[in-house]
């Protein structure tokens, strides 16, 4: 078979080679496609002439594939179920009910408000494929420039230039302290003078969470805690609480969630509150989202 016959053959000539295939008769073939009959003639003889061999035998009982002609055939299959599962893909595309999405989030909203948006739109669009990547502000909003994510709920810190972004208000959020269940505070109302003995494992300094937190003790005229472990990482934050009468400060929603996970971890709250600048969901300007990164984006906001 010629390069030019390779570059010229269309959907239609192979749908009808199928069908042709499939009856055995060419009048039938040339219904079930759309076709005329002199049409559906005139395009098979066109085809077996740059071909140069038959594609059919024409016998009394009808029409029988040759050896190229069954070659044909179940390449016209492959090719055109990959053409139907394409448009298929598009159609969902174009409709927001399939896609790749991807967000990243501070560890608050994605508990609050992320996964039960992502819970509501999986239920009815099985085929998101979302990838979610939490981390500090900081690093979300320069993945964001970077155009590693589609959205980000994050706050905006330090020399961020809310110029390059779209930004929808967020909330803000208050700040619980997780700790073991055998803590001496665990499960009490205690004020900030009260947890100044015990060590803290918290965000790197200038992180939204520290800074509510040193503001929340100098605010109540204490010093700030003097034994840190500075990390954003809520896996050290677990190792230490789990381990010592270490306190991590988390936001509120977070803090319950583990503590209802059967880790024997509670929760303190405070006296004096604490609270974190608003986060915010930001995309880019210059970016167009897509239909299914848009829906989710809606699905989060809505929650909010």
């Amino acid at each position: 078979m010629s390069a030019p016959l390779i570059q010229r053959l269309r959907p239609p000539q192979l749908k009808l080679i199928r069908a042709i295939h499939d009856v055995g008769k060419l009048q039938l073939a040339a219904e079930a496609v759309g076709m005329s009959q002199p049409a559906a003639s005139r395009m098979l003889a066109e085809i077996e002439t740059h071909v140069g061999a038959p594609l059919f035998e024409r016998l009394p009982r009808g029409m029988v594939s040759t050896e190229i002609g069954a070659a044909f055939v179940r390449h016209a299959r492959v090719i055109l179920t990959e053409i139907d599962a394409l448009a298929a893909e598009v159609g969902k595309l174009h409709g927001g009910k399939a896609g790749v999405v991807r967000v990243g989030t501070v560890t608050g909203p994605a508990v609050s408000a992320l996964v039960p948006a992502l819970t509501a739109i999986r239920a009815e669009v099985p085929d998101i494929q979302p990838t979610i990547e939490v981390a500090p502000s900081v690093t979300l909003i320069r993945g964001l420039d970077e155009g590693r994510f589609d959205f980000v709920l994050a706050r905006l810190v330090g020399d961020n230039q809310v110029r390059s972004f779209e930004a929808h208000p967020g909330r803000t959020e208050v700040i619980s302290f997780l700790v073991r269940a055998s803590h001496p505070l665990a499960g009490k109302t205690v004020s900030l003078a009260e947890t100044q003995p015990y060590d803290f494992v918290i965000q790197e300094a200038g992180s939204p969470i520290r800074n509510a937190l040193e503001n929340a003790f100098l605010s109540s005229h204490l010093h700030t805690p003097d034994k840190v472990t500075n990390s954003s990482s809520l896996l050290v934050a677990l190792s230490l609480i789990t381990g010592s009468n270490a306190i991590a400060p988390l936001t509120r929603e977070v803090a319950q969630m583990l503590a209802r996970t059967g880790m024997d971890l509670d929760v303190i709250t405070t006296t004096e509150s604490i609270v974190v600048s608003p986060f915010l969901v930001l995309q880019s300007r210059h970016h167009a989202l897509s239909p299914m990164a848009q829906r989710l984006r809606d699905e989060v906001l809505r929650r909010l």
